[in-house]
């Protein structure tokens, strides 16, 4: 099988691919150690999704903000690969899908105020004891996004379970000085496809409502002892 070299110029690193079906796969991290500078090209205005599912998302905003750089991780190989062959088919270049616990991608590979923007789109809920574990937006989770967002960098979350909308909703208020939550208008779709997400087009066609927030990372923080400082 032959093999082809291509060239991270911001890294001036050699990574053999498989022709023809690598870039038709989503990057596994958990099977591939890579820093978040062989990911992403430097200086780029960086847009991670969090649980990208079948890639709906990233493949619409990539095409519309083309001067981005989005990044997309999936636990589910078959969804991250699904998604990645979504990205090939739309020849978008600033976009790369990863497969791998977004937790430990969080923790460990996203720099301190590297994200401009975070989206988690419709996770599970998970409402079991013995599955909360499980649940993407754990208290770890949601301080590592204050961290990894720049100073006025957003971070959007939506659910189809108000129950939930308002415990994570109440959790980044209570545990993190992100600013909101803000209201986001929901936006007429231009054509059947032109939704967000999977989840946000059946839960609309199916006349479910979907809650929305946008919580903001403010460019400057009031400590406990009233001081002001500039966030990191």
């Amino acid at each position: 099988m032959q093999l082809v070299l291509r060239i991270y110029d911001w890294e001036n690193e050699l990574i053999k691919r498989d022709s023809g079906t690598a870039d038709r796969q989503a990057f596994d991290v958990l099977a591939n150690a890579a820093s978040w500078s062989q990911l992403v090209p430097c200086g780029a205005t960086v847009e991670l999704e969090v649980g990208s599912g079948k890639g709906l998302f990233l493949q619409a905003a990539a095409s519309e903000r083309p001067q981005n750089f989005f990044l997309g991780i999936e636990l589910a190989v078959k969804f991250a690969n699904r998604a990645a062959e979504r990205l090939a088919n739309s020849n978008l270049e600033n976009a790369k899908m990863l497969r791998g616990d977004a937790q430990a991608f969080l923790r460990e590979t996203v720099p301190t105020s590297s994200v401009n923007r975070m989206h988690v789109y419709f996770p599970d809920p998970w409402w079991r004891n013995k599955h909360k574990k499980r649940r993407v937006l754990n208290d770890q989770a949601i301080l590592d996004i204050q961290r990894c967002l720049v100073p006025g960098g957003e971070f959007h979350f939506w659910t189809d379970v108000l129950d939930y909308y308002e415990l994570i909703c109440g959790h980044v208020m209570d545990s993190t000085f992100l600013l909101g939550p803000k209201f986001i208008a929901e936006r007429t779709a231009a054509h059947g496809m032109d939704y967000t997400t999977h989840f946000e087009r059946r839960a609309r066609l199916n006349g479910q409502p979907i809650y929305r927030a946008l919580f903001v990372k403010p460019i400057r923080h009031q400590d406990d002892q009233g001081g002001v400082a500039a966030v990191d």
